[in-house]
C-alpha cells in the first residue's frame, strides 16, 4: 500500500476505536473507565478549589453532641419534634427530614411528631430499594422515562407521618470510587414513578411547578439539564460544613440563631460518627449524606449545577472519534519530532479546555475520550518507530551504497541541496583520465574470474588516490576512470590536487604493475592525461542520474593520454593545469617538454608537459606498450 492509503486505513481504524470506546461506555460496558474518570472528576474538582455555595440551604445536623444528650440513636421521636417545631416557628421556607421515619416508635413519640409535622411545609424521605446492584428497566417501556432507575420498592414512611408532607427519595448515584457524582431526580417502580428528595424540597421551595421533558426538566420557566437517566450531576462546593451548618443541640439549648432558619431552605439530617451515612468526596474524606443532599437541592434551587445533558455527550462522542483522528493525522503529517510536539500540544489544549469547561459548569468526560485516543496513538506511534527504525536501516544502507559511486563531500552537498546540480553550472575545475593500456588484448588471452580480479585491484587504487586527493569519481569507464576536481564547488587548490592525484595515480599503478606475474605485466601498460580549464557541470539522465562534467576541457583531457602515448610517456599535463596548480617542479620526478601539438577533435595548439617517476619500478613505456 502506498503511504496515503496507510494513512487512511489508520484514520478510518482510530475513528472506529473511538466511536466503539465512546458506544460501549455510554451502554454501561467498559465499568473500569467510570472509576477513572470518578478520579479525574475529583482531581479537576480540586483544582478549581472551594467555593462559596449559594446560602440558601441549612443543615440542622444531629450530630454527636445531640446524641451524646440523649444517649442514644436514633433521636426519640418526641425530641425530633421538638427540633421540628422550633424550626417551624422561625419560618423556613420549607422543611426536609433527610431521616426514614418507616418504623413505629412509642405511640406518644410519633403523635407528637405527627401533630408537629402538620404545621409547616414538610418533606419526608423515602428510601428506594432495587432488586440488584445494577439498575434494570422494564422490558417493552416507552419513553423517556423509560431510562429512569427501577426500584423493587419504596420504604415511605409511616402513613401517620406521610398524610402531613410531601415525599421524595433520598437515594444518590455513587461511582466506582464510592463517591456521588450524582443524585437521581425521578424514580419509578413496575407502576408509579416518585421524586426524588432534592427535586421534592426544591419544588417546595421556588413554589414552582415541575415539568418533566423528554430530556430535562423544568421548574417553572427554568429549563435543569440532566443526565439522559434524569440524574442531577453534582459538584462540591468545599469539605463538609461548607454549606451553612448547626447543631440541633442549640435547640436544644436554646441558643438557635434565628436568622439561621427564617426564609431558607432547612435541611434536618444525621452527621452522627459511625452513622453510616458518610460518602468520600473530592475535599473530604467523610462527608454526611445529608451534605451531599443539601449539595443537590442548591443546584437546584440556584441553577449553579454542573451540566452533562444530551448536548454534552453528543460532544464527547464526537471528540472521542475526533481527538485521536487529529492526533493520528498529526504524527502521519509530520513523522519527526515537530509531529510528537504538535501531538503533545494537541492534548494539552484538549486537557486545558476539559479543565476549562469543568470550573466553568460543563462537565465534559476525560476518562472516555483518553481511553479512545491513547491506544491507536500509541500502536501508531509504535509502527511509525518500527517503520521509522526500518527506513532508517534502509536509507543507511543507501547511503553506504551511494558512497561507492559518489565523493564524501558531494554526498554532503547532496544531503544538505537535494537539488544541486538540477541545472547546469559553468565553472572552473582540473580534470584528470586514466586508461590501461593493453587490457582489450590481454582480456581475450586469461580466465574471466582473474580479469574481474585485475579490474578490482586497479579501481582499487584510481579510488584510494581520487579520495585521498579530494576529487570526484564521475565514473569507471570499463579499465579507465574520469576525476573530476572543482565539485561541489570550485576551490582555490582545485589543480595541485589534481595533479598531486596524476602522480599518485602514476606511482600506485605503476607500483601495482610490477608487482603482477611476468606475463600480465608484460602485457599492460598505463597513461594518464591531466588538464584545467571550464566545465559545465550536470546531472544527466532521468530516474537514474549521475553527475558528470562537460565541454573543451574534459575533451582535450581525455586526448591528453593520445598524446602521452604517442610521446611515449605515461602521464601528460597541460600547462594550464601546471599553472594553475602553481607547479615548479616535483621532487622525485622528471618533467619534460614542453611539446606545442594539437589534439584530435580540436583545432588550436595546447601546451603539454610529461612527467615521470625517476625512482619508480617501472620502465618508460615504448610507443608500441602505450597504444592499446
Amino acid at each position: 500500500m502506498t503511504r496515503r492509503v496507510q494513512i487512511l486505513v489508520a484514520l478510518v481504524l482510530t475513528a472506529l476505536w473511538g466511536a466503539g470506546i465512546y458506544a460501549g461506555h455510554a451502554n454501561g460496558h467498559l465499568r473500569f473507565l467510570d472509576r477513572l474518570e470518578a478520579t479525574l472528576t475529583d482531581w479537576r474538582t480540586q483544582v478549581r478549589g472551594v467555593q462559596a455555595p449559594p446560602d440558601l440551604v441549612t443543615i440542622v445536623a444531629i450530630d454527636d453532641t445531640v446524641v451524646k444528650r440523649g444517649g442514644s440513636y436514633p433521636l426519640p421521636r418526641a425530641d425530633l419534634a421538638r427540633v421540628v417545631d422550633t424550626i417551624v416557628q422561625f419560618k423556613p421556607k420549607v422543611v426536609g427530614i433527610d431521616l426514614l421515619l418507616v418504623d413505629r416508635s412509642a405511640a406518644i413519640g410519633d403523635a407528637t411528631l405527627a401533630n408537629t409535622l402538620a404545621t409547616g411545609p414538610m418533606v419526608l424521605a423515602a428510601a428506594a430499594i432495587f432488586p440488584a446492584a445494577s439498575e434494570t428497566v422494564e422490558p417493552g417501556a416507552q419513553g423517556p422515562l423509560a431510562a429512569l432507575p427501577q426500584a423493587e420498592r419504596f420504604l415511605l414512611p409511616l402513613p401517620a407521618f406521610a398524610d402531613h408532607a410531601e415525599v421524595g427519595v433520598v437515594n444518590v448515584a455513587t461511582g466506582q470510587s464510592g463517591s456521588p457524582l450524582s443524585v437521581p431526580m425521578l424514580f419509578r417502580t413496575s407502576d408509579k414513578v416518585e421524586l426524588s428528595f432534592p427535586l421534592r424540597v426544591a419544588t417546595r421551595a421556588l413554589d414552582k411547578p415541575l415539568t418533566i421533558a423528554p430530556d430535562h426538566l423544568m421548574l417553572g420557566d427554568r429549563a435543569v439539564p440532566t443526565d439522559s437517566d434524569f440524574a442531577l450531576p453534582i459538584t462540591y462546593y468545599g469539605p463538609r460544613r461548607t454549606i451553612r451548618t448547626v447543631s440541633a443541640q442549640s435547640i436544644f439549648d436554646g441558643t438557635l440563631n434565628r436568622a439561621a432558619i427564617e426564609n431558607r431552605i432547612v435541611v434536618i439530617g444525621a452527621s452522627v460518627s459511625g452513622g453510616g451515612d458518610f460518602y468520600p468526596t473530592p475535599f473530604d474524606s467523610l462527608m454526611p449524606g445529608v451534605e451531599v443532599i443539601s449539595t443537590a437541592i442548591t443546584h437546584l434551587v440556584a441553577g449553579d449545577g454542573i451540566v452533562r445533558d444530551r448536548k454534552v455527550h453528543i460532544v464527547d462522542a464526537l471528540t472521542a472519534i475526533l481527538l485521536p483522528m487529529l492526533l493520528v493525522g498529526l504524527l502521519a503529517w509530520r513523522r519527526s519530532a515537530p509531529g510528537i510536539i504538535a501531538a503533545a500540544v494537541v492534548m494539552i489544549a484538549w486537557a486545558g479546555l476539559n479543565l476549562f469547561a469543568f470550573t466553568h459548569g460543563v462537565w465534559l468526560n476525560a476518562a472516555t475520550t483518553l481511553a479512545a485516543a491513547v491506544p491507536p496513538v500509541m500502536v501508531f506511534a509504535g509502527v511509525q518507530l518500527w517503520a521509522g527504525g526500518r527506513r532508517t536501516q534502509y536509507l543507511a544502507a543507501k547511503s553506504r551504497s551511494l558512497a561507492q559511486f559518489q565523493a564524501p563531500a558531494v554526498q554532503e552537498w547532496l544531503a544538505r541541496d537535494p537539488n544541486f546540480l538540477s541545472k547546469p553550472v559553468r565553472q572552473d575545475a582540473a580534470v584528470v583520465f586514466i586508461d590501461l593500456s593493453g587490457f582489450t588484448t590481454l582480456s581475450e588471452r586469461i580466465d574471466p574470474d582473474e580479469l574481474q580480479h585485475l579490474l578490482r585491484a586497479f579501481h582499487a587504487l584510481i579510488d584510494k588516490a581520487a579520495v585521498d586527493s579530494g576529487g570526484m569519481i564521475t565514473g569507471f569507464l570499463g579499465d579507465g576512470a574520469m576525476i573530476l576536481f572543482g565539485l561541489p564547488g570550485a576551490m582555490p587548490d582545485d589543480g595541485a590536487r589534481a595533479l598531486q592525484c596524476s602522480i599518485d595515480l602514476y606511482r600506485s599503478v605503476d607500483r601495482w604493475i610490477a608487482s603482477l606475474p611476468p606475463a600480465t605485466r608484460g602485457q599492460l601498460g598505463f597513461k594518464i592525461g591531466a588538464h584545467f580549464g571550464p566545465i559545465v557541470a550536470s546531472r544527466l539522465g532521468g530516474s537514474h542520474q549521475h553527475i558528470t562534467a562537460t565541454g573543451d576541457t574534459v575533451n582535450v583531457a581525455n586526448r591528453l593520454m593520445e598524446v602521452a602515448a604517442q610521446n611515449c610517456a605515461r602521464l601528460a599535463l597541460s600547462d594550464t593545469l601546471l599553472d594553475a596548480a602553481d607547479f615548479h617542479g616535483a621532487p622525485d620526478g622528471i618533467l619534460s617538454g614542453p611539446l606545442l601539438t594539437q589534439v584530435r577533435g580540436r583545432s588550436g595548439v595546447v601546451t603539454v608537459w610529461f612527467w615521470r617517476d625517476q625512482n619508480g619500478p617501472g620502465q618508460p613505456a615504448t610507443k608500441a606498450e602505450m597504444i592499446d
